[in-house]
């Protein structure tokens, strides 16, 4: 190779890097990569509000903010909701207990050993209030009663929504982060809800960025849970939110 040669495949090479690196700096778009499933996801959001809402606000809780955070299991559940046969899982559950069967169930896609810890913490944060949300696991006469009790809440929204409003009080409270900015909030507790609760502050905020969720059964590109919830947050929260408030509550 000559060095006019030399010098054409060095500009050419940098023409090609430097095309990579511009195009993977472009944020992605999430409503086109998950399609049909992300616009079900809104759908369900959009149809929901009305008692979605009241509930959250009765606990202080901003809508966007808690929408943003399960929205990614709402485009996962839309993705496998029809696909997925779980009647062999709950039935392990029920009887065998978690170390059995965990796995996830409902529009927000929760797992029994989530809901546990849910509910086994929320009375030391909540109060007596958590008692509006869930009854006291001495009440149940068996393991096997109490069990089936979770999944009973987890297959039906207005009660799984119970979850979710006392994860994000044992979230804040947990990890003390109320006081930081509203996207770094929401990064976090996104990430707590997905990779879990039960973890360190430093573990989660290790995983933040990390892209390990997906809607397939089999393995496919992985994106930033964090991120998909921002996305959301970021294009489609003001919209539903103005569409009543004239304003994006946070």
């Amino acid at each position: 190779m000559n060095k006019t040669d030399s010098m054409r495949a060095s500009v050419i090479c940098c023409l090609i890097i430097g095309n990579i690196n511009l195009g993977s700096s472009q944020p992605l778009d999430y409503r086109m990569i998950f399609g049909s499933d992300w616009e079900n996801a809104v759908t369900f959001v959009e149809e929901n509000r009305s008692w979605i809402e009241p509930r959250l606000e009765e606990y202080d809780i901003s809508f966007s903010l808690a929408i943003a955070v399960v929205f990614p299991e709402l485009v996962r559940y839309s993705s496998l909701r029809d696909r997925m046969e779980i009647t062999l899982c709950k039935s392990l559950y029920i009887h065998k207990g978690e170390k059995y069967a965990d796995f996830s169930i409902g529009v927000f896609q929760m797992k029994p050993s989530f809901a546990e810890f849910i509910r086994e913490n929320a009375p030391v944060i909540m109060g007596r209030r958590s008692k509006n949300l869930f009854k006291d696991k001495r009440e149940y006469p068996d393991g096997k009663s109490y069990r089936a009790s979770v999944i009973a809440d987890l297959e039906k929204p207005e009660t799984e929504l119970n979850y979710l409003i006392a994860f994000l009080k044992i979230c804040e409270s947990r990890f003390r982060i109320s006081r930081r900015d509203m996207e770094t909030r929401l990064k976090f507790m996104a990430t707590a809800y997905n990779y879990g609760i039960d973890k360190e502050q430093k573990q989660i905020e290790l995983m933040i960025n990390k892209k390990y969720f997906n809607t397939k059964l089999f393995q496919t590109e992985n994106y930033s849970y964090s991120d998909v919830a921002l996305f959301w947050f970021n294009q489609y929260a003001g919209e539903i939110i103005n569409s009543r408030s004239g304003k994006l509550k946070n």
